[in-house]
């Protein structure tokens, strides 16, 4: 004995055990999908790039990047609480999830602040703020789950009282969200709805009527007033693009310039004109596609959406040989999300789709959205690391 230890103690012989347990080849690190997280801090780092690149001409230029970083570190450290816990716990404890989602989207109503005509955050000391809704999103992928998952475990295909439990569970948040009004974030909630009740073997032909009852239902709310005028303005320049190009439709105008000035190649990191002239409204949030449109040309912007397409691969694989039902709804709820949002945001860069107000995951600036994103990922890597360490 020697200061209290064993004579065979050795601190080096301890180390060692350590690192060997956190290596070793049943270790947590080596059974996570690194492929996954790799994609995810890829994408999230090279929104740091472009977020600097888009506000390194304001009175702080570092002052965006600085606070993207922060967001990444801290939706980091909540991927790695979400990936502790068991994820099959979180069937108990869906209801108090969603419930506090719920009461934070009455909140934001309440005392939420308006920013770009959505009453959509709350303000927070130190100029920091929350959005409810992006939270929203991952209550709905775990809320769904567990309720549908219960009809699955019981080996019969989900019933119509069943389908219109769920769809009831879904319509209180999306309606909280249309009175903000957010529709983009709405649409993205409706789609992660869809995927959930698919993959659960909700009948086509109910489907279909959804669908079909989800078109009516924008159209009356277009027709009674639930859409502010300019979410309605946005719609009509995205369908005639002449509209109003030095209005409404002046975001999208400038948006494509940006990125057909890029051609194959770019103009060069930090090099665009559009970018540093600050023509592009919103361009560190909802438009930073702009920015490696214009600088990194088609080839980075082939690049980040093989990053994209990297991220849904593994997260549909996580999807398909999860331990359980649930993990697989809940699975399948995220990669409707982020595979969505990232076509929808895209896709509103460049024309194709109406302009809605999403976030590119990941790469966006903004701290609500980065933290709900990395929670999905904690959650992803908890319903594979459940079947890796079987």
């Amino acid at each position: 004995m020697t200061l209290g230890y064993p004579s065979t103690y050795s601190p080096t012989r301890r180390r060692r055990s350590l690192v060997a347990r956190a290596t070793g080849r049943d270790s947590v690190l080596r059974r996570l999908d690194w492929v996954l997280l790799l994609a995810a801090l890829g994408l999230s780092v090279a929104g740091a790039v472009f977020v600097y690149s888009a506000t390194r001409l304001g009175a702080d230029p570092q002052a965006f990047l600085k606070r993207h970083l922060l967001n990444l570190a801290i939706g980091l450290v909540l991927a790695l609480v979400t990936m502790l816990f068991d994820y099959r716990t979180l069937r108990a404890y869906a209801p108090f999830v969603y419930i506090a989602s719920v009461i934070g989207l009455v909140a934001v109503l309440v005392v939420g602040t308006e920013v770009n005509g959505a009453q959509a955050w709350i303000m927070l000391p130190g100029g920091f703020s929350i959005q409810p809704s992006e939270f929203m999103k991952v209550a709905l992928c775990v809320g769904l789950a567990m309720l549908l998952a219960e009809r699955r475990d019981a080996e019969t295909e989900p019933q119509l009282p069943d389908v219109g439990f769920a769809l009831l569970i879904a319509a209180v948040p999306i309606g909280l969200v249309m009175l903000q009004p957010d529709l983009g974030t709405a649409v993205v909630m409706g789609v992660i709805v869809l995927g959930i009740l698919a993959i659960a073997g909700t009948k086509l032909s109910w489907l279909a009527v959804l669908l079909a009852g989800g078109v009516v239902g924008a159209a009356v709310a277009i027709q009674v007033g639930v859409l502010d005028k300019y979410q309605i303005d946005r719609l009509l320049a995205f369908a005639n693009p002449a509209l109003d190009p030095q209005g409404v439709g002046y975001n999208t105008n400038q948006a494509r310039i940006a990125v057909g000035s890029g051609g194959i190649w770019g103009t060069g990191l930090f090099q665009g004109t559009q970018t540093g002239g600050e023509f592009v409204p919103e361009q560190q949030t909802d438009f930073i596609f702009t920015v490696p449109g214009e600088e990194l040309g088609f080839v980075g912007c082939v690049a980040l959406l093989l990053l994209f397409g990297v991220l849904v691969w593994r997260a549909l694989r996580i999807a398909m040989h999860a331990e359980d039902f649930f993990g697989t709804l809940m699975a399948t709820g995220i990669v409707c999300w982020f595979a969505f949002q990232m076509f929808e945001n895209v896709g509103m860069v460049i024309g194709i789709m109406p302009v809605t107000g999403v976030p590119l995951p990941f790469v966006s600036y903004g701290g609500t959205s980065m933290f709900a994103n990395w929670m999905a990922i904690g959650l992803l890597e908890n319903v594979h690391l459940r079947r890796a360490l079987r």
